[in-house]
């Protein structure tokens, strides 16, 4: 395995199709604007040599004056901006796809020969994964028969509000945590009235790391030794521990392990097995196979990569077809990546069904096109020329009139990651259609331009482009096709992990397009359940940024050869999700710190909720088919809200009911069953708090009293406060799940005093903390005070 630090690093958009770095040079040197793709001195403009299949990005890379560059002095060459959808490097080496027509296994020799270092070989897809240093990648694209080489965008996790080490810094949590979900979704009663645990079945779990975090509250050693995961030493019994298939990607925060606890909590006799989803799109793919050839019948995912395609089944979900059809079923993360405007309008994505040429584009694009021609002759640079072409930028307008460019507002310090992709198979793509990014006046801020033809085979253009203006940004998007004669239908998704975009220009479907759907790749697959969130202290409403569906197909699934799939006959509107599930449990280490309690939001949390079920199913039906224990799950959910199925699907699963509807029999436990005491094997209480229903503090209680009202920060200020001043004014506000309460506050060191809801105070320079109680009408008091600490530093 090869060990070194690994750095995501984030995507730079690449350049016009078939062009070498000759070409790419001069045209990088235009992009010396504010918020530019690249940041590149004149100097080095006239660089020469070709690069024969390397993607644009990669032959940036490949330049000399990279060649010293360190694993952080990478990114920093490239300019590039924090955010999802970036790149993977390991030290000094960038991951990358090396894609061969034929006689893939047969080159490894001459790849490593190179310097390069292998990380996966997929016979299937005559792809073969490097980790390569900048001055290899030229060796690397001149191996006999490669095709394409372009770098491994890093994935995205489902998860939301990940405070990772930084909470813990602030305030450590507590002890043993048991998820919400556990009564939420009636998985206790289910467990008592079926007497079943889970038993005879193996879930295996595919997310980032296992226990990899070494910053982490918890390890999994402790995790088993609280009863949180199976394993030798286990207090409640369970001694089998998590199989460990490959744990090989560097950089994860365990999230992995986060879902195992889940699963544990839920079904505390399955057998668990965990294997990584980081390393790129084809070594998840093969994980997925690994899993179910290691006997998991239940697995469940939280990770996307973003050139999964919006219009057919990708190499991930074609791994999911074939174990669904193996037997296991298939849970996956639906997304955190809706967003709804002030309106209460979904607008993280937009669609056209066809491409509008609206015969021109912004002037300034077609000023950087007449900027890089005349550079190309004054270097007089070989070829048919390499300018942008801007005269077929798309028009966004469904009615009678022309736009075209598509507004966006950015809120400050987000990052926009916007996902193109229009309906052309991989290995069929024959448009290159650009992307860019422009400000309120017109300027150009960034771009896409992607070599879709001659490299990559696959229609996707990925903007990404970070607020640093002081406040909320007003950007428009212009897509521009610059090779190609179809009008192929056109996806915009907005990945923004459920904020950072509060506005767009089309907010609502009209004239054919259609906004809102943001459901996409594997979770999307007919064969996978895509589970949805929903909070875990509400179950009358899905979490605003849990995706929406439905998904549709225009084409078959990826093949393994060179081959484009065949469109099909029929469009295949896929419903999406399949059903909602729990988010916001508690874990032992992941999350955002809330009250002393570790919280994990997402539909990353809700997948393994839905798993966890599946497996009580299977103990009590071991012969259901994947397909018997989906409609179960869909058939029996109880409905959330008014809500339609494009935010719910089905509803909420609720687990005593899909195993009397797999079973066709009545419920045997009855509706409520108090739980059992020894459930938790009496894990001590948390100091400060005492045993609650919902296992705030990890323990479970035979009492049916209601709980004590949970303190909630509505808002508070920035963990760093800098002021010219000795003191700054500091705006906090206080919320809680109960309505009539009142709020004591504990400034530092001092005593508990009433306080309002909208607490104002001047604090002076230095470190201060701030805890506050709720207190309802009842006289009943959270024992975990909500505690938020922050420093005032004196800048001069």
């Amino acid at each position: 395995m090869f060990e070194e630090p690994l750095v995501r690093a984030d995507t730079v958009t690449g350049m016009p199709e078939g062009q070498g770095l000759r070409a790419i040079a001069p045209r990088l040197a235009c992009w010396g604007l504010a918020g530019a793709l690249l940041a590149m001195p004149a100097s080095a403009a006239a660089v020469a040599g070709p690069t024969g299949d390397l993607s644009p990005r990669l032959a940036e890379l490949a330049k000399p004056s990279g060649l010293t560059a360190s694993h952080i002095g990478l990114a920093e060459k490239l300019g590039l901006a924090p955010g999802e959808g970036n790149t993977v490097q390991r030290g000094n080496r960038v991951f990358a796809y090396v894609r061969f027509d034929r006689g893939a296994t047969a080159a490894l020799d001459e790849l490593r020969g190179t310097g390069a270092k292998v990380v996966d070989v997929s016979r299937r897809y005559q792809t073969i994964t490097v980790a390569a240093k900048p001055d290899e990648l030229r060796d690397v694209a001149g191996v006999a028969r490669v095709a394409g080489v372009s770098p491994v965008h890093a994935p995205i996790v489902a998860g939301v509000g990940s405070a990772g080490p930084v909470a813990s810094v602030f305030e450590p949590c507590f002890g043993t945590a048991t998820s919400e979900g556990d009564l939420q979704l009636n998985a206790m009663a289910a467990r008592d009235g079926f007497e079943i645990d889970g038993s005879g079945v193996k879930v295996g779990i595919l997310s980032d790391s296992f226990n990899r975090d070494k910053t982490a509250d918890t390890s999994a050693s402790t995790d088993v030794k609280t009863g949180d995961l199976p394993g030798s030493g286990n207090p409640c019994g369970y001694a089998s521990p998590v199989q460990v298939l490959d744990d090989s990607a560097l950089g994860g925060e365990d999230e992995g392990r986060a879902m195992a606890q889940i699963v544990h909590d839920l079904a505390p006799g399955a057998s668990l097995a965990f294997a990584t989803a980081f390393k790129s799109e084809l070594s998840f793919a093969k994980n997925i196979v690994k899993l179910a050839e290691a006997g998991a019948t239940v697995i469940a995912d939280d990770v996307f990569y973003t050139e999964e395609p919006f219009f057919q089944d990708g190499p991930i979900a074609v791994a999911v077809n074939e174990v669904v059809e193996g037997g296991a079923t298939y849970f996956s993360a639906a997304g955190n990546d809706n967003l709804v405007d002030s309106l209460g309008r979904d607008i993280a994505s937009w669609e056209a069904p066809e491409y509008r040429d609206s015969g021109s584009c912004p002037a300034s694009l077609v000023a950087l096109s007449e900027e890089i021609e005349a550079e190309e002759l004054e270097l007089e640079l070989e070829g048919p020329g390499t300018g942008l072409h801007p005269e077929h930028c798309m028009d966004f307008d469904p009615g009678p009139g022309d736009d075209e460019t598509f507004g966006i507002t950015v809120s400050s310090g987000a990052t926009l990651l916007a996902d193109l992709q229009w309906a052309e198979p991989r290995e069929g793509v024959g448009d290159n259609i650009d992307a860019f990014l422009l400000n309120a006046k017109g300027e150009s801020l960034t771009g896409s331009i992607e070599s879709n033809i001659a490299v990559t085979q696959q229609p996707v253009e990925l903007v990404e482009w970070e607020n640093n203006t002081g406040s909320k940004a007003q950007v428009q998007l212009a897509i521009n096709r610059y090779k190609g004669a179809e009008d192929p239908r056109l996806k915009l998704a907005l990945l923004q992990n459920g904020g950072g975009v509060t506005a767009t220009e089309y907010p609502e479907s009209s004239g054919g397009d259609t906004v809102g759907p943001t459901i996409f790749g594997h979770s999307g697959a007919a064969s996978a359940v895509g589970v949805g969130a929903v909070p875990f202290d509400n179950s009358k409403k899905p979490e605003r940024y849990s995706s929406r569906g439905p998904v549709t197909h225009y084409f078959g699934p990826v093949t393994g050869s060179k081959t484009p799939a065949e469109p099909l006959a029929k469009p295949e509107k896929i419903a999406k999700p399949d059903v909602v599930a729990t988010d916001g449990g508690a874990s032992t280490f992941f999350g955002s710190c809330e009250s002393h309690v570790w919280r994990f939001y997402g539909t990353s949390a809700a997948a393994p909720h839905a798993a966890a079920v599946a497996a009580l199913e299977l103990e009590t039906a071991p012969g259901a088919t994947p397909a018997e224990v989906r409609q179960a799950q869909v058939e029996s959910a109880s409905k959330v809200g008014a809500f339609a199925p494009e935010a719910v699907g089905g509803g909420l699963v609720d687990a005593p009911e899909a195993i009397s509807s797999l079973l066709s029999v009545g419920f045997p436990g009855g509706e409520q069953i108090a739980p059992p005491v020894s459930e938790n094997c009496n894990v001590p209480t948390p100091p400060g708090s005492g045993p609650t229903l919902s296992g705030l503090s990890g323990s479970q209680t035979s009492s049916l009293a209601l709980p004590p009202p949970r303190t909630l920060f509505r808002h508070r200020p920035r963990r760093v406060i800098h002021t010219r001043k000795q003191t700054v004014r500091v705006v906090f506000r206080f919320g809680s799940d109960e309505t009539d309460v009142t709020f004591a506050c504990r400034i530092d060191g001092g005593l508990f005093r009433v306080c309002p809801e909208r607490f104002v105070r001047r604090f002076g320079v230095g470190l201060h903390t701030v805890r506050v109680v709720a207190r309802d009408a009842s006289g009943n008091g959270d024992r975990t005070p909500a505690f938020y600490r922050f420093l005032v530093k004196r800048i001069f």
